[in-house]
């Protein structure tokens, strides 16, 4: 029974230590999108749009949540993505979330999604569905060439529509998680930034439209 009692709480504990964090634009600090508070699909969410120049590098668009500081913990929160009206389809909605953020922006992790890939009619697409990487020095293109089928994996995902999605961070192991599933959609075992600890950052990347909601940290 005391077992049992244990056992209850410390799940109540970590049910806990979960906090809403506000990423309304007046807590962000953007980076070559544009950052909007909207109403969307009955949800009050913030909506990131590429406002860069085409010949930015990828992983350039962002926006930092002011005054956090991560190393380790759960990441929770909705995503809608999307990809600007009139892009051209080589735009796949390129969503996602970056962690241990340093000051400038310049070198963090991060998870991403390809809402368009993950119904595709192309297996090769759909198995590029979700995506880590680490800025600057390990982009996707890099990954993938270098290590292939390691960085990246294949999840059901409809663009535009919302979708629950959770990271674990511990030490130097990262594990994306997707729909609420139980097991995760990517295990990253040798996080590649070097940042022990850093801030935390909506992502996005060229001709996408997104929108986030209910973003919730434990540590």
């Amino acid at each position: 029974m005391k077992l049992r009692f244990f056992f209850l709480s410390t799940s109540l504990l970590l049910v806990a230590q979960s906090k809403p964090v506000s990423i309304r634009p007046a807590d962000l600090q953007p980076k070559n999108i544009a950052v909007e508070e909207v109403s969307f699909k009955g949800r009050t969410a913030t909506r990131l749009t590429d406002k860069a120049t085409g010949d930015l590098p990828d992983g350039q668009r962002i926006a930092i949540l002011r005054d956090i500081e991560f190393q380790d913990g759960i990441i929770e929160f909705d995503l809608a993505g999307d990809r600007v009206p009139g892009a051209s389809e080589a735009s796949r909605g390129f969503t996602g979330f970056a962690f241990r953020v340093s000051p400038d922006g310049t070198s963090y992790n991060a998870f991403y999604l390809r809402p368009y890939n993950g119904r595709s009619k192309d297996q090769v697409q759909r198995n590029h569905s979700a995506q880590y990487i680490s800025i600057p020095e390990f982009g996707w293109r890099k990954l993938r060439e270098a290590f292939p089928k390691m960085y990246e994996a294949y999840v059901d995902l409809v663009p535009g529509e919302w979708t629950k999605v959770k990271i674990e961070v511990r030490g130097n192991t990262a594990k994306l998680y997707v729909h609420g599933a139980d097991q995760p959609t990517l295990v990253i075992n040798d996080l590649k930034s070097g940042n022990a600890k850093g801030g935390l950052a909506l992502w996005i990347d060229p001709s996408s439209l997104s929108h986030f909601a209910n973003l919730r940290i434990s540590k």
